[in-house]
């Protein structure tokens, strides 16, 4: 029987051997996965740990708090306040950064985190997760800004994210592919079960909320209407639709068995780009989606080239299968070019 690889031995493999991640990097990675655990076992606990229902507070971005999230943010805090590898961490949950204390030694790094996606599923125990992002802090000055974190998403050091679900799995990056590992609970650590994940250039299933069709605009009608036509259309073929609402777990399927994710710009909200956060959700899912051989754009350019202007900064995403990215990017091209 060969011998099991944990995420320990898989980090510092990757130190040693591969040169890809310093000593500190991997120190924080086995932080967060360590919280991660403490969070799934609050998420498994459920009704029993109290943990269900709204917080009776909101985030900066005006919605409802659920207990979890609320209990999520805290423990990754706590977990990495004290380590010496952070300058500070910004969620979220959060208005603002937070600045590790002085009582504790500062890091080189920044930490981005959703603490918990999906919350809306809590309750109705569907697949939920956390999403990180890992930043190197820039080294002109001294202390810490909330500019530092402004970095676009080529800047990554590391990324990933933990979905509870039946299983609970780690997905992660340190710019070298894309490896999964899942939560052995009577060992107590994360097991490597895929290594080098890649999705397929070509799909046959696509990831959106259509109640919000009417609300779209023209390069994304279009370019679902297309689907939706299955074999009788242009495209010639039949597509299904799934969607979970809960990033963490559309973006699991598509790493796992191929596909295409959208959540677009609407115009209910015209003067925000999209409803998803460019620092805590679409640069982490961005960067792995990519490192798998998938795309990731906004739909007029790729999503890790956006400078972030603010902390909470808002962007429409397509991310998934290859050709199916371009296509929507050259929908967006051929609206946007002058008519003769």
């Amino acid at each position: 029987m060969s011998s099991r690889i944990s995420l320990t031995r898989y980090l510092v493999e990757k130190q040693r051997v591969d040169g890809h991640i310093p000593a500190q990097l991997r120190l924080l990675i086995e932080v967060v996965a360590r919280a991660c655990k403490r969070i799934s076992f609050a998420v498994n606990k459920g009704a029993l740990g109290d943990v269900l229902g709204t917080a009776g507070s909101e985030n900066v971005q005006g919605e409802v708090q659920k207990k979890l999230d609320v209990i999520a943010n805290d423990v990754l805090i706590e977990a990495n306040e004290w380590g010496g590898h952070l300058a500070a961490m910004a969620s979220e949950e959060m208005d603002s950064i937070y600045v590790v204390p002085n009582r504790y030694p500062q890091g080189e790094y920044l930490l981005l985190f959703d603490p918990l996606d999906g919350s809306s599923n809590i309750d109705i125990n569907v697949s939920i997760g956390t999403i990180f992002s890992v930043l190197k802090k820039p080294g002109e000055h001294p202390g810490v800004s909330e500019q530092d974190f402004l970095q676009s998403g080529h800047e990554q050091v590391a990324a990933g994210y933990c979905v509870y679900g039946p299983q609970t799995t780690l997905v992660l990056t340190v710019g070298d592919g894309v490896a999964m590992f899942t939560l052995d609970r009577e060992q107590g650590s994360f097991v490597l079960v895929s290594e080098d994940v890649k999705i397929p250039a070509d799909t046959q299933e696509f990831a959106i909320n259509m109640s919000n069709q009417r609300h779209w605009d023209p390069s994304i009608q279009r370019y679902i209407g297309e689907l939706l036509q299955g074999k009788e259309g242009p495209r010639g073929k039949d597509f299904n639709m799934r969607w979970v609402a809960s990033m963490v777990a559309d973006v699991h399927r598509i790493l796992t068995r191929g596909g295409v994710f959208l959540y677009p710009w609407d115009k209910r909200e015209p003067n925000k780009p999209g409803k998803l956060r460019l620092l805590y959700e679409a640069n982490p899912m961005g960067w792995l989606v990519e490192q798998a051989g998938g795309a990731v754009s906004t739909g007029r350019e790729p999503i890790l080239d956006v400078k972030p202007s603010k902390l909470h900064e808002r962007v429409s995403v397509v991310l998934g299968a290859r050709n199916e990215v371009e296509r929507v990017q050259q929908y967006y091209a051929e609206a946007a070019a002058p008519k003769p």
